[in-house]
């Protein structure tokens, strides 16, 4: 998420035309905001204390295309995406079972990514401006 973040942004800022991304985006990730994932940590180290182990995520997949056009959007970048398919998507799918978490800490994540990806989004924004 953040190179993607970044590759939008310089696009953008430079008036590019188009973004190149890796692979077909097909993959599907899930992904966790920060804050819900020391929420979780927290949780986990005061109320767990099973041998089994324990995921914490969001539970929720998205794939890298929607992903991606998702950041654009944020960023308000109206440029092309470019797939190079010459590249590996990676593993196809990657989402966790958070059963556990839900039913044995009362875990779920409060951020959706939407909200998570436009406050990281404004964060790196104000990174680099303070950076200039």
């Amino acid at each position: 998420i953040p190179a993607l973040i970044r590759k939008v942004l310089d696009a953008k800022e430079q008036d590019e035309p188009h973004v190149d991304v890796w692979g077909t985006g097909a993959a599907s990730r899930e992904f966790l905001f920060v804050d819900d994932a020391a929420d979780g940590i927290a949780l986990a180290a005061d109320r767990y204390d099973a041998p089994d182990p324990i995921n914490i995520g969001s539970g929720r997949e998205i794939t890298i295309r929607a992903l991606a056009e998702l950041i654009c959007e944020l960023c308000g970048f109206e440029g092309e995406l470019r797939w190079d398919r010459s590249k590996p998507d990676g593993q196809p799918r990657r989402c966790l079972d958070t059963t556990r978490a839900r039913d044995r800490l009362g875990f779920e994540a409060k951020t959706d990514l939407r909200d998570g990806l436009r406050q990281t989004i404004d964060w790196y924004i104000g990174q680099r401006a303070s950076s200039r």
